[in-house]
C-alpha cells in the first residue's frame, strides 16, 4: 500500500511538472522561430547615403609612406632705411617703400596659395618689421608658427654656408604635417641658397620671394632626395611685377 501510494505520488508529480513545462517550451519555440525569421539590421544601414558620419568612416587618412609636395619660400626682407647712420646694421628699420612692398608681396603670396604654416626668420629689425606687416595684412601669416633664428642674420654673410644651414634649421623645427615653410633673411645668403637648391641662378632683390618645391615623406627625405640642384623653382614673387 505504501509502495503503491509512493508510485502514484511520483506519477502525479511528473505529470504536473510536464504539464507546467509544456507552455514554457512552446513559448521558447515560438520565440526562437521569430528570431530566426527576423533580418538582422546593422545600425549604420539606417543612415542616409549622404550622412557625414558615413563619409567620415569612409575617409582614409594619408598613408605614412606617401610622398607629398614640400614647399619652401625663401623671402628676403623688404627695403630698409639708411636715414639714421648711428644705428647698427642689425637695427635698421624698413623704409616707407619697404613697408609698401611688404604689403604687396603678402597679398601676392596669398593669391598664389603659398601661405606658410611655419615661419623661420632672422631677428634683425628689418626682417621682424617685414613679417609684422605681412601678419597684419594676411591672417594666414598671423596664424603660422613663428621662430626667430639669430643665426640667420650672420650666416647670410658667409659664402656657401646658407643652404646647408637652412636645411639643418628647417629639419630641426618643422614637422612632417607642415607642408609649407617660409625662411626670411638676407642677401647674399638667401640668393645663394635659392640658386644652390634649384641649380639655377636666382636673383632676390629686397622683398623678393623664391618659391621652391620638392617631394618627400618628411622634410629630411625631401632634402635628401632633391639634394642641391633638385628643388623645382616655381617662380619668384616680386612687389613690382604682376602675377
Amino acid at each position: 500500500m505504501n509502495a503503491a501510494t509512493t508510485v502514484c505520488n511520483v506519477s502525479v508529480s511528473v505529470s504536473v511538472s510536464l504539464t507546467l513545462l509544456e507552455p514554457i517550451s512552446r513559448a521558447q519555440s515560438k520565440y526562437k522561430s521569430s528570431i530566426r525569421g527576423r533580418r538582422t539590421i546593422n545600425p549604420i544601414h539606417l543612415l542616409p547615403r549622404s550622412s557625414p558620419i558615413l563619409e567620415t568612416v569612409e575617409a582614409q587618412a594619408p598613408s605614412e609612406s606617401e610622398s607629398v609636395a614640400r614647399r619652401l619660400i625663401l623671402l628676403r626682407h623688404a627695403m630698409s632705411s639708411w636715414e639714421d647712420p648711428s644705428l647698427r646694421d642689425h637695427d635698421r628699420p624698413l623704409s616707407k617703400a619697404g613697408e609698401a612692398d611688404a604689403v604687396r608681396v603678402s597679398h601676392k603670396l596669398q593669391q598664389l596659395g603659398w601661405i606658410p604654416q611655419l615661419i623661420l626668420s632672422s631677428d634683425a629689425v628689418r626682417t621682424r618689421e617685414t613679417l609684422k606687416i605681412m601678419q597684419q595684412q594676411i591672417r594666414g601669416f598671423f596664424e603660422a608658427e613663428v621662430r626667430f633664428i639669430s643665426s640667420f642674420y650672420s650666416i647670410a654673410a658667409m659664402d656657401g654656408q646658407t643652404a646647408e644651414h637652412l636645411q639643418q634649421i628647417i629639419s630641426k623645427y618643422t614637422k612632417d604635417e607642415i607642408l609649407t615653410v617660409m625662411c626670411m633673411g638676407h642677401n647674399r645668403g638667401w640668393e645663394e641658397a635659392a640658386s644652390m637648391f634649384t641649380g639655377t641662378s636666382v636673383e632676390l632683390k629686397t622683398c623678393n620671394a623664391a618659391l621652391l618645391e620638392a617631394t618627400g615623406k618628411s622634410w629630411e627625405e625631401a632634402f635628401a632626395l632633391a639634394g642641391l640642384g633638385g628643388w623645382k623653382l616655381q617662380g619668384v614673387v616680386k612687389p613690382s611685377s604682376s602675377l
